[in-house]
């Protein structure tokens, strides 16, 4: 006799997603408005959204790739352009395979393969990666919202 199991994880994705969008947009406009502080900026952003997992009971693997991010930014400021794009491409890779989101992975590693080729633009690129990821975000959680009230 075949039976069929279906195992529903479900993680308060909304209040994770708005949340997320808005930690992307405020940390992307503090670096463009103060990129001297890039190491702060990035490294704060990577711990905080490594909490936000946390709290929100994302896996602990995956929880832990941004705080351990997020540190070696903060010892090794001089090492933020690559720290930040193998974090770039470890989620990217995930955005890609795992999560479905095919267009915002591209995306995630081409800008984490021009953090590796052109170290001296780290602050505009990251900036440009957490405005584009935090409206994107915005954008899945406004489509989300219409279709729930619809």
């Amino acid at each position: 006799m075949f039976e069929q199991y279906q195992i529903s994880v479900q993680y308060k994705t909304r209040e994770r997603q708005i949340l997320n969008a808005l930690l992307a947009l405020a940390t992307g406009v503090l670096t463009l408005v103060y990129p001297n502080f890039l190491y702060l900026i990035a490294g704060g952003y990577l711990v905080a959204l490594g909490l936000l997992f946390i709290a929100f009971r994302i896996p602990s693997w995956l929880s832990a790739v941004p705080i351990v991010a997020g540190v070696l930014i903060f010892i090794f400021p001089e090492l933020i352009p690559f720290t930040f794009a193998t974090f770039l491409g470890l989620f990217g890779l995930l955005l890609l395979f795992s999560l479905g989101f095919a267009a915002t992975g591209v995306i995630t590693l081409v800008i984490a393969i021009m953090l590796f080729a052109n170290p001296g633009s780290v602050a505009y690129l990251i900036a440009i990666f957490l405005l584009l990821y935090g409206i994107s975000n915005l954008i899945r959680w406004y489509r989300e919202w219409q279709s729930n009230t619809a």
